[in-house]
């Protein structure tokens, strides 16, 4: 061991509170550039996830389209053949007013089975308020 007894001793309590300050000031220094370095890359990574969902989106929003107008099409296409081919049986009158009488019924089915549903969805949204509220 040496031989600290000549030695004057130091003024430990200003010591200490230096290093303890000039660490701490330090460390919450340090704490503070790593959240502001977090924050900019999180931001970031958000921002360029946000931009990869919004080219997916938009290409599939015109797949979507797309599908959705040959469909339109390929129905128009099945209830002209379906009026043409019941026209020798029924009449050109007869055929075109069955094929659309069973469309509107199909149409008024729907129509109803959605409104249903839009009914229940708005209840569990907005619950009914009793009368004593």
């Amino acid at each position: 061991m040496p031989d600290t007894a000549g030695d004057p001793a130091p003024d430990n309590d200003s010591a200490y509170e230096d290093i303890e300050a000039r660490s701490l000031f330090d460390d919450v220094e340090a704490l503070i550039d790593d959240g502001k370095t977090y924050l900019e890359a999180e931001f970031a990574f958000q921002k360029t996830r946000a931009a990869v969902v919004a080219d997916r989106a938009k290409s599939a929003l015109i797949f979507g389209a797309v599908a959705m107008l040959l469909g339109f099409l390929a129905l128009i296409g099945l209830t002209v053949g379906a009026i043409i081919a019941l026209a020798p049986l029924l009449t050109a009158w007869g055929a075109a007013a069955l094929v659309v009488g069973l469309l509107m019924l199909a149409a008024a089915l729907a129509a109803r089975a959605s409104a249903k549903r839009w009914v229940g969805l708005l209840s569990l949204i907005a619950p009914e308020r009793t009368s004593g509220e």
